[in-house]
């Protein structure tokens, strides 16, 4: 495999930062690692910097769904009405678990990236719900149920960081704990992650990267404490690095995490992302493509000061992920990738 040539015919190599690795099993194949964790204090990025992965999250939000369907106190029909004990508002009672798992809920979205000004109400929201008070999952409720539904449960597919929020607080009520605190005794502890965690913005361990923004007029760079919640949730937030990426998808696709059935379940395309492409589709947490070409299983996840992907080719057994600290986009990295494998 042409690492070099994947990197080196990135239009935007010089300006990445961040770590861009591509690993198979307990091997290093490719690894680059650029730019600045603490820009102030010139701390460079290395691959043991922990990176926030945003919407990357939302697979160790459905792993830990699926965790607790398989120890039998969850099913996928399983009404959320029926679990929350919440005033749940505007939301269909119609929700199940699999609506909410396959971003097929209709539930209205406090972030609705399908709205061609969502940055824009973002902001405006973070205005109004200040981010450091964004502590724990019930805060985000008076956000979420005042929303009319976008579309009836089961109609389509539509992304929904709401959805996954909902899916928090499902954790919460049937583990008796915090959600974050249930991914980490399920999941990054079993996995032996050693730089993974649901981390504190204004409280970051040794070697994790701050995200960055930079001013279009200016030039000047700065973090983006002040435009993402202070600790991330079950839509997003987490921070990890390029070797427990690597070990959560070996965990995956060993059973280590989930049974052999419930890894099948959680494995299986369970709805198209648009009709018109049959290749694109959505498991129970995590996105797949399948062709005659190739498949592979991935994340992605993109935010203020924030840039990620990481993806699983089982045929192969490679691991590829990008982990940035700005908003440049490094998904030509992974079409590059898959190009690269295709051809081999």
């Amino acid at each position: 495999m042409n690492t070099e040539k994947i990197w080196n015919e990135w239009s935007d190599a010089e300006t990445f930062s961040g770590v861009f690795s591509i690993r198979r099993d307990q091997e290093v194949i490719f690894e680059k690692s650029c730019g600045y964790r603490n820009r102030s204090e010139s701390l460079l990025n290395n691959s043991d910097t922990a990176f926030s992965i945003a919407s990357g999250t939302k697979l160790f939000t459905g792993l830990a769904i699926c965790k607790l369907i398989d120890d039998g106190k969850l099913s996928l029909n399983d009404k959320l009405c029926d679990i929350l004990n919440n005033d749940l508002g505007e939301i269909d009672k119609r929700v199940t678990i699999y609506h909410l798992l396959t971003h097929t809920s209709g539930v209205g979205d406090y972030i609705d990236e399908e709205a061609e000004d969502s940055m824009e109400q973002l902001q405006a929201l973070y205005n109004k719900y200040p981010v450091y008070l964004w502590e724990r999952l019930e805060y985000y409720l008076p956000m979420i149920t005042i929303l009319p539904p976008k579309f009836e449960p089961g109609a389509r597919y539509g992304y929904s960081n709401a959805g996954f929020v909902l899916l928090g607080l499902v954790v919460e009520a049937i583990s008796g704990i915090p959600y974050q605190q249930f991914v980490t005794d399920n999941i990054i502890k079993p996995c032996e992650l050693k730089h993974t965690g649901y981390y504190r913005m204004d409280s970051l361990p040794e070697n994790t990267a701050h995200g960055y923004m930079q001013d279009d007029e200016t030039g000047q760079w700065r973090t983006n404490i002040f435009n993402l919640p202070v600790i991330g949730g079950s839509d997003g937030g987490l921070y990890t690095c390029a070797e427990d990426l690597q070990k959560v998808w070996q965990a995956i696709f060993t059973n280590a995490i989930l049974s052999e059935e419930m890894t099948q379940e959680f494995l299986k395309p369970q709805i198209l992302m648009d009709n018109d492409d049959q290749e694109e589709s959505y498991g129970l947490g995590v996105y797949i493509h399948k062709s005659d070409n190739i498949s592979f299983y991935y994340a992605v996840g993109g935010d203020y000061g924030v840039d990620f992907f990481t993806a699983y080719f089982p045929k192969q057994k490679i691991v590829a992920s990008a982990l940035g600290n700005t908003e440049l986009n490094t998904f030509p990295l992974l079409k590059a990738v898959v190009a690269t494998l295709i051809i081999e």
